[in-house]
């Protein structure tokens, strides 16, 4: 049945963007009055307004209609399962890794993190200097 639902959504969602877009604005109507040749159309010269007018007017109300009718048929989900953290598909990092093969004699061994590589000395990170004041301006 949802899967029905979605179908005509979707035809409807299509006619109606359609629909809308074959109707002329509001600055067209200047052309009608002026003999633009509309009077030669399937519609005639204001069939066409009329039709497309209550099509639209249709469509919407179908559209309105189905949103709510999905909306209904949605599995209820609690304000709690919103806030919390999906569960993750993918399996930890320490997990995925292949174990570590130990280094042949005279390689080095990677360093751990957080860990000093061999060769290297743990420097602290220099501390912010203060701002220099501005320097007041000479006349």
């Amino acid at each position: 049945m949802k899967f029905l639902l979605l179908a005509l959504y979707y035809s409807v969602c299509m006619v109606l963007i359609v629909v809308v877009l074959l109707q002329h604005g509001k600055g067209a109507d200047i052309g009608v009055s002026l003999g633009a040749g509309s009077s030669n159309t399937v519609f005639g010269a204001r069939g066409a307004g009329n039709f497309l007018t209550k099509l639209t007017t249709a469509c919407a109300i179908l559209f309105m209609i189905l949103a709510f009718s999905l909306a209904r048929c949605a599995p209820e989900v609690s304000p709690e399962d919103l806030l919390a953290a999906p569960p993750s598909s993918e399996a930890p990092a320490a997990e995925k890794a292949p174990a570590a093969e130990k280094p042949a004699e005279g390689e080095a061994k990677p360093p751990e993190p957080g860990e000093t590589p061999e060769g290297f000395e743990a420097v602290p990170a220099p501390a912010p200097s203060a701002p220099k004041p501005a320097e007041p301006a000479k006349p």
